[in-house]
């Protein structure tokens, strides 16, 4: 039987010509044992479609490793570190994920409490939640007829040290039924989304970027991100704003002189668009909420200075600037009409290209709703590709 690439059903809200290359179900193979030239089959199709979806799947944890190393040979590591982020209690992803054993770079989230499952006699699980991230929450009443938030848009990544993982594997074992839910943004635009229950939303980092205005591409090819050292220790007292989308401004994020310990040329400066090697795309590819400087290069020689933003260079160290532009840039890409929202069945594997899509956990369970998927990611052998000469150039 060949290989088929389905287009993934999309739901009524999404713009249908936004996502004519975004997506496929694949068909005919088995993904827990392809040979070489199936799997390059399959890694062409990741990088041109950013989501690949196998249904009814069984996969072990040891082929989803080799499935996910596959992509990166070279990588070895789960994406923010073995034991490293369990380890590090203050963490903002400490409660989220148990490690299997035997496996390490595979991780077991969801929700409720497992028995025996790979090696684990028990994992109390906890999916997480908008009401103890955000500095607003859905009040109990309109969550209990369903409305919730996204938690946190973001690319899988240490952004410490560790180089961003290429591709993400995420593998359904037990999933929930329930009714579906409305996600709302509350960022005063009215803007809600219909989500299957535990969705989990991507949008687009190519969309992302395609979308921008003229100033705001010249902007994008022409900047770096610096992140915050153990980022995701220094946002954990901060809150996030009410779409997901980065972190208020309110001074709560914990000083650097309180962090683990840490040196200033680990720090991750990465460019803020991210060069797709199969289709030479870009990608507008930042994690807002760890996010702390915008480096900014001049305009390249001969470039129109008409409504360039810092068009001399600029190094922006102030908080709420960065976030501010940030927000500016990354807000429209998650309107409702841009969001897919995976409905999810037991036994499906999704495959997403880390470094060309976003995305978030969406929605709330309760205690005795039990979740488990398996989830792995492998810090990269190197860094994302920015921007070329001739894409600065073009779009400067």
């Amino acid at each position: 039987m060949a290989v088929e690439f389905i287009p993934l059903p999309l739901p009524a809200s999404a713009d249908a010509s936004k996502f004519i290359d975004f997506g496929r179900e694949v068909r005919g193979v088995d993904p827990g044992s392809l040979s070489p030239e199936l799997f390059e089959q399959i890694k062409d199709a990741l990088y041109k479609h950013d989501a690949l979806l196998f249904r009814d799947v069984k996969l072990t944890p040891e082929q989803q490793y080799a499935l996910t190393k596959a992509f990166d040979p070279q990588s070895e590591n789960y994406g923010h570190g073995n034991n490293k982020t369990e380890g590090t209690k203050k963490s903002i992803l400490h409660p989220d994920l148990k490690t299997i054993p035997r496996v390490p770079q595979v991780q077991l989230i969801g929700n409720g409490t497992v028995y025996n499952h790979e090696g684990l006699a028990e994992a109390m699980l906890k999916h997480p939640s908008h009401s103890t991230f955000h500095k607003t929450r859905v009040t109990p009443e309109d969550e209990a007829k369903g409305i919730t938030r996204f938690y946190r848009w973001h690319i899988d990544a240490a952004l410490y040290d560790l180089s961003p993982p290429k591709v993400t594997t995420l593998y359904g074992i037990n999933v929930p039924k329930g009714n579906h839910q409305t996600c709302r943004y509350d960022d005063g635009t009215g803007d809600e989304l219909d989500v299957p229950l535990g969705t989990t939303a991507f949008v687009s980092g190519k969309t992302m970027f395609d979308i921008l205005p003229k100033d705001l591409k010249s902007l994008a090819v022409r900047s770096r991100v610096r992140y915050a050292p153990h980022p995701y220790v220094w946002m954990a007292p901060a809150h996030a704003m009410s779409t997901g989308l980065g972190i208020e401004s309110e001074g709560l994020e914990l000083p650097l002189d309180e962090l683990p310990p840490w040196e200033e040329e680990r720090r991750k400066v990465l460019p803020v668009v991210w060069k797709n090697p199969v289709t030479g795309n870009l990608h507008f590819q930042v994690h807002p909420c760890g996010a702390a400087e915008l480096i900014v290069d001049p305009l390249p020689a001969g470039a129109s200075r008409d409504g360039a933003l810092y068009p001399d260079g600029a190094h922006i160290t102030d908080l709420k600037e960065v976030r501010d532009l940030l927000y500016k840039m990354q807000r429209p890409a998650i309107a409702p009409k841009l969001v897919y929202p995976h409905d999810w069945r037991e036994n499906d594997l999704v495959l997403f290209h880390n470094r060309g899509v976003l995305h978030s956990v969406v929605g709330a369970f309760t205690k005795e709703q039990v979740r488990a998927f398996h989830q792995c990611n492998l810090a990269a052998s190197d860094d994302p590709s920015g921007p070329t000469k001739e894409d600065v150039e073009a779009y400067a």
